[in-house]
């Protein structure tokens, strides 16, 4: 048996992102073969953030995307959210390098939980964690409660390719290759081949949109990045929303 199939999704994703998070940064370039900044920058470039723009990051891991977020808003107060503490000291450990620390703060918590009032922020965005989570519609629904009217629920993950041959390719180098770099490079295999496992299981782009519409997100937006390997969705919340 597979470690993790006698556990709830929930608890095993926790261990497993406790186990990894000094090596997370490396396996990030592993994993997206390096694109995963390239498609940050593009997802920020979408975003258009402004300045004084607030934001709350979802499974913020080690903060990458956080500290992008404040460095485009300059000034707004951007909060970083994640259920496991390794990973957020290592992006702790960031924010104090890079000096914004008063202008960020981190948060251990459930992503299906958010302690946040209603429309608080400009933008709600998770990278790389929608896939993790036990419901991911309810996450939407929290991201979508706690945007102002107008706000943004802004999705990087993990997709689906669906051009041949990129796709045999992809599919052997992420169920067959990457657990192997994980055993080699963090000393996790099971960590690692439970990622592909993950993947398989979710949503591809065009599916991910329609629940996107479906938990009231309006002027649903998604992008196709590097031959379909990664997704980015974008949703507006109802401006009459109150």
């Amino acid at each position: 048996m597979k470690s993790g199939e006698a556990k709830p999704k929930e608890q095993f994703v926790h261990e497993v992102f406790e186990s990894i998070a000094g090596k997370y940064d490396m396996m990030n370039d592993i994993l997206s073969l390096r694109r995963h900044k390239a498609w940050r920058s593009f997802t920020m470039k979408k975003m258009d953030m402004q300045k004084g723009d607030t934001a709350i990051d979802l499974c913020c891991g080690t903060c990458d995307w956080t500290l992008a977020m404040a460095h485009a808003s300059e000034t707004g107060h951007i909060r970083g959210l994640d259920f496991s503490q390794n990973m957020l000291e290592v992006g702790k450990r960031k924010i104090e390098q890079e000096g914004k620390g008063n202008q960020i703060t981190l948060v251990q918590g459930n992503a299906m939980e958010l302690p946040f009032a209603d429309n608080t922020f400009d933008y709600a965005t998770i990278g790389f964690g929608l896939r993790n989570v036990p419901d991911l519609r309810r996450v939407l629904q929290e991201m979508q409660r706690v945007v102002k009217p107008g706000g943004r629920v802004v999705c990087l993950e993990l997709s689906k390719p669906t051009w041949q041959p990129f796709k045999g390719i992809y599919y052997f180098y992420f169920e067959q290759i990457l657990p192997r770099l994980g055993k080699l490079f963090a000393k996790r295999y099971e960590q690692y081949k439970w990622l592909p496992d993950s993947l398989a299981l979710f949503p591809g782009r065009e599916e991910l949109a329609v629940i996107f519409r479906e938990t009231g997100l309006q002027n649903v937006t998604a992008h196709s990045l590097t031959g379909g390997i990664a997704a980015l969705h974008i949703g507006v919340k109802e401006s009459r929303h109150v």
